[in-house]
């Protein structure tokens, strides 16, 4: 095996989350609660500048890894890849942080991130279509903003 199939092969490993995405039954919901962990861990330990860069480098590693994995599963978008709704999902808790401080409130933010992932409202449904990885992830990130903004409505 060359050294390229070997990266994606690792980058399938990373995008699905270590195999979790080939789960056949909701790999996106178990994606999104991988993510609910890891948000809510790290929003209840991180400032607002760390975050920020947090936050930002993980999208467009997410969007590279994406690509490579749909190269090395020969689709855009499968289901296995997971990793945009382990990003998506901890974006919400990192934005909102006070979402992270009990049961109820993290249980309201999986629900709306899973909601506005599932239904792809205007203009998800058109991000999920830019090329490569960045669609993979630009659509999540897009449930991420709704949930956020809806959490935000529904708490002032």
């Amino acid at each position: 095996m060359g050294r390229g199939a070997r990266r994606q092969g690792v980058a399938s490993l990373i995008a699905t989350v270590g195999g979790l995405g080939r789960i056949r039954w909701a790999p996106g919901t178990w994606g999104s609660l991988v993510g609910l962990f890891l948000g809510v861990t790290v929003a209840r330990g991180s400032g607002w500048p760390a975050t920020l860069v947090l936050i930002g480098a993980a999208w467009v590693v997410g969007a590279v890894v994406a690509s490579a994995a749909e190269r090395q599963l020969g689709r855009h978008d499968p289901p296995a890849i997971i990793l945009d709704e382990v990003i998506g999902m901890a974006t919400v808790f990192l934005v909102a942080p006070w979402t992270a401080e009990s049961w109820f409130p993290m249980l309201l933010a999986f629900v709306l991130f899973r909601a506005f992932d599932i239904a792809k409202p205007p203009p998800l449904r058109w991000l999920e279509r830019l090329p490569a990885g960045w669609g993979v992830m630009a659509d999540d990130l897009g449930a991420s903003a709704y949930a956020i903004l809806t959490l935000q409505l529904m708490n002032h």
